[in-house]
């Protein structure tokens, strides 16, 4: 496969994967309320982990080398804990709308952690245009908040650094193991963390004893398509067009969420919330497109593996 070949497949696969991620927010939104933040957070890992658990069974796959398990580890951390679990308790107090234009520094801060993954050194440009996205989404968080960010905020801000580093490991660990195998191995090395958390939860306060049917594939959507689907094929994207260059795909992520939000949720998005949501991509895409020079590493020279 030539380059330019590879680079347009890992396009596409990188859309597929913003696609699937672009209604997380929404679901995650619709079943917060009846089901917790916890199970939710937390659970939809445990659902995703026996699906791929599953996988690995049927292809009979070996377990990966002892020195992969730390950076499978900061996978998991990042995108099977640390965003699920952060954004579900976000969710709480925010709309998804809301949520959305803070998602919109998460290319952004995937591409600064690309940048560090791949020992590349990004122009002044770079961190000039991503410091004023940063400012600019706390400014819409700070005039939604009635002057100051709230709590929400800030998780939501933490569970985006948590995102952007497990997608940059990811990425990069996905040329050498495949991405779809990152994924599943990640999924079920986060198990131990994730199952007493979330037995000790369900303990403590039970299942709700009405669920609706809206809830259940909110979170049905969240543990099957946005932590596991949506993964395969943006972990591959990443892998074959290069972390920096798919991670402009996500883009379209706010507006497509709020997009999501008005149609299945109802919410009204203003137009203060609209003009926010433009001015971080107009930042993020100019922090991408900015200059930066590659240092050559032993991984960017490994080949890919096939699925």
């Amino acid at each position: 496969m030539t380059e330019s070949a590879r680079t347009r497949e890992g396009l596409l696969f990188g859309a597929l994967g913003v696609l699937a991620f672009s209604l997380t927010l929404p679901a995650t939104r619709a079943a917060v309320p009846e089901l917790g933040s916890t199970l939710v957070g937390l659970g939809r890992g445990v659902v995703a982990a026996a699906l791929a658990g599953a996988l690995l069974a049927i292809r009979r796959e070996r377990l990966p080398e002892r020195r992969h398990w730390p950076r499978l580890a900061l996978v998991a951390g990042g995108v099977v804990v640390g965003f699920p679990l952060l954004s579900a308790v976000a969710m709480r107090s925010m709309p998804a709308s809301h949520g959305a234009v803070l998602v919109g520094l998460l290319p952004a801060a995937t591409a600064v952690a690309a940048v560090f993954r791949a020992r590349e050194r990004p122009s002044v440009t770079f961190w000039l245009v991503s410091a004023a996205g940063l400012a600019a989404v706390l400014a819409f968080a700070a005039a939604q908040g009635a002057g100051k960010p709230t709590a929400g905020d800030a998780l939501m801000l933490l569970a985006i650094a948590a995102a952007a580093v497990g997608y940059a490991e990811g990425g990069a660990l996905a040329r050498e193991l495949g991405g779809w195998r990152v994924l599943c191995w990640a999924l079920v090395m986060s198990v131990p963390v994730l199952l007493p958390i979330l037995v000790f939860n369900l303990d403590a306060s039970g299942l709700p004893s009405h669920v609706s049917l809206r809830a259940w594939a909110g979170f049905a959507y969240v543990s099957g398509v946005s932590m596991f689907l949506g993964f395969f094929a943006w972990y591959r994207g990443l892998a074959l067009g290069g972390v920096a260059r798919v991670s402009q795909i996500q883009l379209l992520q706010p507006l497509l969420t709020l997009g999501w939000s008005v149609l299945l949720l109802g919410e009204t998005v203003e137009r203060g919330t609209l003009g926010a949501a433009l001015l971080v991509v107009a930042c993020v895409l100019g922090s991408v497109r900015s200059r930066v020079q590659r240092l050559p590493t032993p991984e960017s020279a490994a080949p890919l593996k096939a699925p």
